[in-house]
């Protein structure tokens, strides 16, 4: 139980008809905080001991809270504290890129029981739906399996792709993007193909939710996670919440034009990943590739410390825009990029930023390394769902 830090929590409202909000305040801050008191759930949400109780009775009878053992503090009365039980609620969430489909199950805490991986073949969805529905039906049967009332619990299902969304491309051919499948009606298809609640985002959002829920900016409020995989993008965490804009759009900066030998060129064809299987002439599709690519940079292999040096310009550029436009508390460099790579595009790019002295207020690094796991968009996408049916949202309370 919290002894020393402060708590963090969204504060509640003991208005009447918020019960829904107040719901999602203290399953937020048991999340944010680990294993709370009653007294300590209500000093830090503003809610009545009266309503913290009636909300801690209501989630422990729904399976989502458990008490744990009974703490003693010097002579004053013992204080019993809760905890968020991760077999409250499960999630699949999914991942469709170029090359490849993921599917992942999550628990309540963000916790993986489950990964499976296909290639997609090409054709577009005409051919790749029937293998990405397999994929998580495959999970959600092996859930099924391990965990006796998952599909009871299963709140929804979250899936991830690389955008920009709802934007006329001719060339359905270009690497960076996927036209055919950001045409096709996927949440429509889903749903019906599962029967479940489906949520779309785009790869750089879903690795920043996986960054919110697990990763480094969790219980931050805001905080801009600069997404480096095949393309690149940018999740935007404002406020707490996750910013997806008027279309979804939101954080597409993987297509902002540079000056480059005297041509426009757009940001993620210089420093993606793309960018760099292209600079050293390896497939994307082979089965090594993250391993190929991680041992390379570890061993400070020549051709790839020549795209990082052309690429850590680049990306220092994208991380001084953020940081003007959007004053973030911290800047995550996360997504699929190897970890020795990631590592060594860090170290590169930082004595090209300004240092922290113009910001004395500054508590966390300008940039940070986040996620390099090639698994964290379908983990972020599993996310999705378990926040919009549990995190603190002004529509809760619009709603009530």
């Amino acid at each position: 139980m919290n002894d020393i830090r402060p708590i963090r929590a969204t504060s509640g409202t003991n208005h009447e008809g918020t019960s829904a909000h107040n719901r999602r305040v203290i399953i937020d801050a048991l999340r944010l905080n680990g294993a709370l008191s009653r007294a300590d759930l209500a000093r830090a949400t503003r809610l009545t001991k009266q309503t913290v109780s009636n909300i801690m009775e209501e989630l422990e009878n729904g399976g989502l809270v458990t008490s744990r053992e009974t703490v003693r503090r010097g002579r004053g009365q013992p204080s019993t504290p809760y905890g968020l039980v991760p077999e409250g609620a499960f999630a699949i969430g999914l991942q469709i890129d170029r090359h490849i489909t993921r599917a992942i199950a999550v628990d309540l805490v963000g916790n993986v029981l489950i990964r499976k991986e296909a290639n997609l073949p090409a054709g577009g969805p005409a051919t790749g739906t029937p293998v990405v529905l397999r994929l998580v039906q495959d999970v959600r049967s092996e859930l099924k399996q391990r965990v006796a009332q998952a599909e009871k619990r299963l709140v929804g299902l979250g899936a991830a792709m690389p955008g920009p969304f709802g934007i006329d491309q001719n060339d359905v051919d270009n690497p960076w993007m996927m036209g055919p499948w950001q045409r096709f009606p996927l949440l429509e298809t889903l749903s019906a193909g599962t029967g479940l609640n489906v949520t779309l985002q785009n790869d750089a959002a879903a690795c920043a939710t996986a960054e919110r829920m697990v990763g480094a900016a969790h219980g931050l409020d805001h905080a801009v996670c600069l997404y480096v995989g095949y393309g690149i993008g940018a999740g935007l965490i404002l406020g707490g919440e996750l910013y997806s804009g008027a279309h979804g759009n939101a954080g597409e900066i993987g297509m902002a034009l540079l000056t480059a030998g005297g041509r426009l060129t757009q940001l993620e064809h210089r420093a993606s990943l793309a960018s760099l299987y292209d600079h050293l002439g390896v497939d994307p599709m082979a089965p090594d590739i993250y391993s190929l690519i991680n041992d390379r940079a570890a061993a400070d292999d020549p051709d790839i410390l020549a795209w990082i040096e052309r690429a850590a310009i680049d990306l220092r550029w994208s991380v001084q825009l953020i940081e003007t436009i959007f004053d973030p508390q911290t800047v995550i460099l996360c997504g699929g990029a190897p970890a020795a790579l990631a590592l060594r595009l860090i170290a590169a790019m930082q004595p090209l930023l300004p240092s922290n002295a113009d910001r004395p207020d500054r508590l966390l690094p300008r940039l940070q390394l986040g996620m390099t796991d090639p698994w964290a968009v379908a983990r972020g996408a599993a996310a999705e769902p378990i926040g919009h049916a549990f995190d603190p949202r002004f529509s809760a309370i619009l709603k009530s």
